[in-house]
């Protein structure tokens, strides 16, 4: 652990990313796997996720929106980068400029590229109502396939509505809408699968698939055996130890009081690092793999567990809150999130401390 570290550690396995890259890649024969790394690469670090990816030979990235962009194109510098967000209108000019490749998903935006031509991507709404072309902008484009003049089209995608339901009748309600929609468009390369989708079989499988959770070992078959390497531990320092007697309270609002003498270890991580205030007497750390349970409220900084029977946790002792004994899908389980949110809760203040792929 780092000698300064005063509350919490949060290591990352750039090794364990680019492994589970590669075995999404052999999942997806049908074409290349990008990697997607948006949210500052789920809350892990773009850069490093990025620069990792694209040693080991990823050259299709994405992002959400522009700054992410800029902030990681000189360590992929000839790799597609797509900006999910779409195109800020009035800002072609920095797209072209860092060779980024825009997600276009309206019709205005369409017609702003064309203007100066360059790759895009274009986004086909079939479900998602969020982004991308709905019915009716399709349908002019359908018609009008002028419009797309002047653009490298380099791909067109839709975006999966319930990939992680296997069963949801809704994936091969989008698959047949998709697939429709391709054939009254200008032919261009396909690119439909997110995480899950790369497990939905040989239907769901396109010209370029878009993984981003599952490379950061969150499990893409909820129900299943998780596929997926662990990529993060996250650890947190003791920084006191109380002895209580019965009847005691710890944490705000004496939510939780001791029924028997009890040892309280403070950890100085909080709902401030990302350790939400949600798993407050819901959830555990660990010590030497065997779990002590969260006690009373999870505050900004700082997060009791009762080490009662465990005399070597002493101040200055290490608790995993997140490892290989607590994933991040078992603590959004406890906050009633998912891992997503945990992974991209995890705040700056946390020192990242990377181990090399």
């Amino acid at each position: 652990m780092p000698a300064d570290a005063a509350g919490g550690v949060l290591h990352i396995d750039l090794g364990a990313i680019v492994a589970n890259w590669r075995l999404l890649c052999a999942r997806h024969p049908s074409g290349p796997v990008a990697g997607v790394v948006k949210g500052d690469g789920y809350g892990l670090g773009a850069g490093p996720v990025a620069a990792a990816l694209y040693a080991a030979g990823c050259r299709h990235f994405f992002v959400a929106v522009l700054d992410e962009a800029l902030a990681i194109r000189d360590l992929i510098p000839d790799a597609m980068l797509g900006v999910l967000g779409g195109l800020i209108l009035g800002s072609e000019a920095t797209y072209r400029a860092h060779r980024l490749t825009p997600v276009l998903g309206s019709l205005a935006e369409i017609h702003a590229w064309g203007q100066g031509g360059g790759a895009a991507i274009l986004h086909i709404d079939t479900g998602m109502a969020r982004l991308g072309l709905d019915a009716r902008e399709l349908a002019v484009l359908q018609q009008e396939h002028t419009r797309l003049a002047g653009i490298d089209l380099r791909f067109i995608m839709t975006h999966l509505v319930s990939a992680e339901a296997a069963d949801d009748p809704m994936n091969q309600h989008q698959r047949a809408r998709f697939d429709a929609a391709c054939a009254t468009l200008p032919a261009a390369p396909r690119s439909f699968a997110n995480s899950s989708g790369m497990f939905l079989g040989a239907d769901f499988g396109s010209d370029l698939a878009r993984p981003g959770a599952a490379l950061y070992g969150i499990n893409p078959i909820p129900g299943q055996p998780n596929p997926m390497r662990p990529v993060v531990r996250l650890m947190g320092r003791v920084l006191a130890v109380r002895e209580i007697p019965v009847g005691a309270t710890v944490g705000y609002n004496a939510t939780w009081r001791a029924t028997r003498p009890s040892r309280i270890a403070t950890v100085g991580v909080g709902y401030a690092d990302g350790w939400q205030r949600a798993l407050s007497g819901r959830t555990q750390a660990f010590f030497d793999g065997a779990p002590v349970p969260l006690v009373g409220r999870v505050s900004m900084d700082l997060t009791t567990f009762d080490v009662t029977g465990h005399p070597a946790i002493v101040p200055g002792t290490w608790l995993e809150l997140l490892g290989s004994s607590q994933t991040p899908d078992d603590v959004a389980v406890a906050a009633g999130t998912n891992g997503y949110e945990v992974l991209t809760s995890l705040a700056l203040r946390l020192p990242r401390v990377y181990q090399a792929a």
